[in-house]
């Protein structure tokens, strides 16, 4: 017997020696293991000189198995899990309740704990048998596997050999184990020498053909390269994600368009104080205005609160709002008095004497430079804008997410409306037959807008309304349209807080329905259903069942479009006389 099959024997024997010693230490219940398969049942029966499993290990307490409890257990656990969640919803409200729950939980978690100890304490022993048992059966596959090598060196050869000849003796010798039919001894011997032949088939037939090797070669490489792109895939999409949640607004949406819509109403009041400056201030002679025009990057002041707070709330924000407002408006109204001169005629008289010595008096009339004070208000208006006052007033790691979220617009470019993300091809209109565009004195307007079709960028409408650079342009649009016709409405950008109050202030605003829309109406969408309207465009005619309109900042161009006439996302008209 060779030096590695004695020692593989011996540390079998000490691994019985530990199991049996343990074994006796259980109280003895049953005297042998019965499975049970369908309605026969069988009996294990082992010969002497291989090691028998115990059959104390049947006598562990009665209960479930360790995954059998988790399933069973899997309801009402979750059934706990919801009702403490529920009650941890509510307790910030009630220190009573806080405090019952905190420590009814402690109370449940010691129980638990109480239980789960009492449950390891009685098993251990039962536990320390089936490890004992293990090492048993591990030994025993090796000591079979040495005996093996020893009867048939070639095996031993080859690495693949030995892990698959190992492998078939642990398959026989678990299922040996299982059936019991036979001897467990011979049953592992019959494997150790079936494998032994199998392998060592299998390696000369490798060995003699060398094409085998290039294949599983190849096979190999190939595992790796889909792995390594598998991983590779899984990084990049973990880090886009990650990317795109970290560089969009923490915010709920609605409370982000709520509070720029009361900056919004925070600039239509200013822009009211100087619309009565003349009335505040009357007697004046003369008021000069020097004006920046009265507006706000949505998405700049977005960026600017959430790179301040992170997270924010209607109603929660006021102070910053009032501070970034006072640091981008700065108005100021002065007077001064000019010292002026305006042309007075005078009269005057001078007398004449003739020869006779008679005294003639005349008049005649003069002008004369007379000095007054000429008032004068001066009103100007300096907007620095929410890009200037976010560099001034934010800290450098402020100003950093900043303009990380400016740069993103939050990943919500149309939060703010103005748009939509349609990047098909105008609607053909050279089919449709209009039937109800008729109404009077619009048709110029039409005309105009459909001149524009084709425009990508919005560049001559945003300028000529007075911006420095890129906005959501659909409403600088309409508005250029109808000034371009000769229209005096006034010029709008937003659409809410501009140009539907216009046309409801001049009783002429008809909701979605309206029958009597005409060519040159301006139509207002609403796309998420908030009554806050989020687009514009203008009204080209319709056929009854549909209106079609050319709008600006469609997929950033000018597009012909077409929409049910009872639409959903259609807010309602503004009608143009």
């Amino acid at each position: 017997m060779s030096d590695k099959v004695t020692k593989a024997k011996n540390k079998l024997d000490k691994a019985v020696a530990k199991r049996d010693k343990l074994d006796a230490k259980i109280p003895k219940k049953k005297k042998q293991r019965l499975y049970e398969k369908e309605s026969a049942k069988s009996t294990l029966k082992f010969s002497e000189d291989m090691p028998k499993p115990s059959a104390k290990l049947l006598d562990k307490p009665k209960g479930a198995s360790g995954m059998e409890r988790v399933v069973q257990k899997a309801p009402q656990n979750t059934l706990k899990a919801t009702i403490h969640q529920e009650i941890s919803k509510n307790e910030d409200d009630n220190v009573g309740v806080e405090s019952v729950h905190k420590t009814e939980q402690s109370a449940e978690f010691a129980y638990n704990r109480t239980k789960s100890a009492y449950r390891h304490q009685k098993e251990k022993p039962y536990l320390k048998l089936e490890k004992a048992e293990t090492k048993v059966q591990k030994a025993g596959v090796n000591y079979s596997h040495q005996k093996a090598l020893a009867s048939d060196p070639s095996v031993a050869s080859n690495p693949i050999s030995r892990f698959q000849q190992k492998q078939a003796i642990k398959k026989q010798y678990a299922t040996a184990f299982r059936q019991g039919g036979q001897s467990t001894a011979s049953a592992v011997k019959a494997t150790v020498q079936k494998g032994a032949s199998a392998v060592s088939t299998a390696v000369s037939a490798v060995a003699k053909n060398p094409k085998v090797w290039l294949v599983i070669g190849c096979a190999f490489l190939l595992i790796v390269i889909v792995a390594s792109v598998v991983s590779s895939c899984s990084v990049l999409v973990t880090g886009s994600l990650s990317q795109t949640v970290g560089t969009s607004y923490p915010s709920e949406d609605a409370d982000i368009v709520s509070v720029d819509n009361q900056y919004t109403l925070m600039e239509t009041n200013l822009q009211a104080k100087i619309d009565g400056v003349e009335s505040t201030y009357p007697n004046y002679d003369e008021y000069r205005y020097n004006l920046d025009s009265i507006h706000h990057n949505s998405h700049q002041l977005a960026a600017y609160l959430t790179a301040l707070k992170l997270y924010y709330q209607a109603g929660a924000v006021d102070g910053q709002l009032q501070t970034m407002f006072d640091n981008q408006y700065t108005l100021t109204i002065t007077s001064e008095v000019e010292v002026r001169y305006r042309t007075e005629e005078r009269t005057g008289t001078y007398t004449t004497t003739d020869e006779d010595g008679n005294v003639t008096e005349h008049e005649y009339t003069y002008e004369v430079q007379v000095p007054y004070n000429y008032y004068i208000l001066n009103v100007t208006l300096d907007n620095k804008g929410v890009d200037t006052v976010a560099n001034d007033l934010l800290s450098a790691e402020e100003l950093e997410m900043y303009l990380v979220y400016k740069e993103t617009q939050g990943n919500k470019p149309l939060l703010f409306g103005g748009g939509s993300t349609d990047g098909s091809p105008s609607t053909d209109l050279t089919g449709v037959v209009f039937v109800d565009g008729e109404r009077t004195g619009n048709q110029n307007i039409v005309d105009i807008a459909m001149t524009q079709v084709g425009n990508v960028g919005g560049e001559p409408y945003w300028s000529w309304y007075g911006f420095d650079s890129r906005v959501e342009w659909c409403a600088c649009y309409v508005s250029w349209v109808l000034n371009q016709a000769g229209y005096s409405e006034p010029k709008f950008a937003s659409c809410q807080s501009q140009g539907v109050p216009y046309f409801s202030s001049q009783g002429r605003w008809a909701s979605v329905g309206y029958a009597d829309i005409a060519a040159g109406d301006v139509i207002f969408f609403d796309w998420d259903g908030d009554n806050s309207a989020d687009h514009v465009g203008i009204v080209v005619g319709t056929d009854g069942s549909r209106v079609y309109t050319v709008e600006g900042n469609s997929g950033d161009a000018c597009k012909v479009r077409d929409y049910a006439i009872n639409s959903s996302v259609i807010m309602g008209y503004g009608l143009m006389n």
